[in-house]
């Protein structure tokens, strides 16, 4: 049995603070700050340009991307970091179409997120092929024979609304299409298992439930059996089979590492690889226990103490992320206020009122101080005081 009771303390949780916006920035480890330090200290102070080879900067894409491997359900040497989420999605799908020659439809759903969306229009746009949107209830019967890529983030950003990965995904198969899973609100939230569900392409950021920290980079999967066939349009220096050559021809590394693009985040990687610690020991399967425990106590306490906001996210936790939505006509200033009493998720416009729930560091006693809070401010109006009312530049 996984010991959440440890989990939680290796992290640093402000006193006061019941902290519900995992699932947009995860807390700082504890061991984060050490670990960055001594490689500050150890490696870039003293080895200097040295520290590539001798403190294996230069791999660190790599074991650094073996660990998350256990946690989505891939093998080793399968997963490599480094760069965007924004710039994963662009190489897995310019890779995935370029896979499907004489197809041009890239489809996903409306429930996605935006910036997914936009990079799948701007490659569109410039390949000449067709973005297609439709809504997440309607994906299956939008999968049709002419289709190349479908373009699913897993759990929907704004609702915690779930797809069935394995289920979609062999569907898409049926026509012929591949399939690209952005795993950014479910890696390190739910048990991911990517070659169970065959899945094709997969990325994901780490600054949510892996909590590598603000700008941590992303990481993309590619299944084994497109590894060394798939073509990104973004062909980059670390990408090549050879990058110390500086040949001025591009010859795509094997497998994973031609995903590589630039120069990787040494500081990031470090902070991230000291994140990662968190979860030796932690069984998928409890984590996906815990969160449901959670997030279904959540649910069942607004309702009965809460009957000012409306459930935004599916009621079967078969359908769910980790995180539980609630819709209110004032959701901002409603948010400003629970934040202001020290229960802290996020607004998502236009009056969606966001809780992650992180099982490796929350528990029943968040969720008791969220639900208190919220029938609280509700039911004395304090969220109308005219400073919640204020937006500011990050919601």
């Amino acid at each position: 049995m996984t010991d959440f009771a440890a989990t939680r303390r290796a992290f640093h949780l402000p006193q006061g603070i019941a902290y519900l916006d995992g699932n947009s920035l995860g807390p700082m480890p504890v061991a984060a700050r050490d670990r960055v330090a001594r490689m500050m200290a150890e490696e870039w102070s003293e080895m200097l340009i040295g520290g590539w080879n001798k403190a294996g900067w230069y791999v660190q894409p790599r074991t650094v991307g073996d660990r998350i491997a256990r946690l989505i359900g891939a093998g080793p040497e399968q997963v490599v970091m480094g760069d965007t989420l924004s710039i994963k999605v662009f190489q897995a799908v310019s890779a995935a179409l370029r896979l499907r020659p004489g197809r041009r439809v890239i489809l996903s759903d409306s429930g996605n997120f935006p910036s997914d969306l936009y990079v799948a229009d701007g490659l569109a746009r410039a390949v000449g092929a067709e973005l297609r949107v439709v809504a997440p209830d309607d994906v299956a019967s939008a999968i049709t024979d002419n289709l190349a890529v479908l373009m699913l983030t897993e759990v929907d950003y704004r609702t915690g609304r779930r797809h069935d990965m394995a289920a979609l995904t062999a569907r898409a198969h049926e026509v012929g299409a591949l399939t690209v899973w952005d795993l950014a609100h479910s890696a390190g939230a739910l048990d991911v298992d990517l070659l169970g569900a065959d899945a094709d392409f997969a990325v994901g950021c780490t600054y949510k439930y892996l909590n590598g920290g603000p700008g941590a980079p992303a990481f993309i999967w590619i299944h084994p059996r497109h590894a060394d066939a798939a073509q990104p349009i973004l062909q980059g220096w670390m990408g090549h089979d050879a990058p110390f050559a500086f040949d001025l021809d591009y010859r795509p590394a094997a497998g994973i590492e031609r995903m590589r693009v630039g120069t990787p985040p040494v500081i990031a990687l470090a902070a991230l690889d000291a994140a990662l610690d968190v979860w030796d020991g932690v069984s998928l399967s409890d984590l996906r226990a815990r969160s449901v425990q959670l997030t279904e106590a959540f649910i069942a306490g607004t309702g009965a103490a809460c009957p000012d906001v409306a459930l935004n996210s599916p009621r079967d936790p078969a359908l769910r992320g980790s995180q539980v939505s609630l819709r209110h006509p004032q959701a901002y200033a409603v948010m400003q206020a629970l934040i202001a009493a020290g229960v802290i998720g996020d607004f998502r416009a236009p009056d969606v009122l966001r809780f992650g729930f992180a099982p490796l560091f929350n528990d029943l006693d968040d969720v008791e101080r969220a639900v208190e809070t919220l029938a609280r401010v509700l039911r004395d109006g304090s969220w109308n005081d005219e400073a919640f009312h204020r937006m500011s530049a990050v919601t």
